[in-house]
């Protein structure tokens, strides 16, 4: 999806370094959320606990990454302050 999205963004004026911490971030809310939740089904088979019980667990996190991903997106300079040093 990167390729395809990228130049869309750059077209927007999106720095490319901050459109990858974005997506990233985004893709691990959802590999954190069902019905995809492929990391929810991991720690289930690997616990030997139920799904649902690991989503419980995981929703303060799922909280957490919402807000970071929401502060990267708006501040920008947050993610690339390390690039102009």
């Amino acid at each position: 999806m990167v390729p395809l999205m990228l130049p869309i963004a750059i077209g927007y004026g999106i720095h490319p370094v901050h459109f990858g911490i974005i997506f990233l971030a985004t893709m691990e809310i959802g590999y954190l959320l069902p019905p995809v939740g492929m990391n929810l089904f991991i720690a289930s088979y690997r616990f030997n606990r139920p799904v649902l019980e690991i989503f419980r667990a995981v929703l303060p996190f799922i909280a957490i990454l919402i807000i970071a991903v929401l502060i990267i997106t708006y501040w920008p300079w947050l993610s690339l302050g390390l690039l102009r040093h």
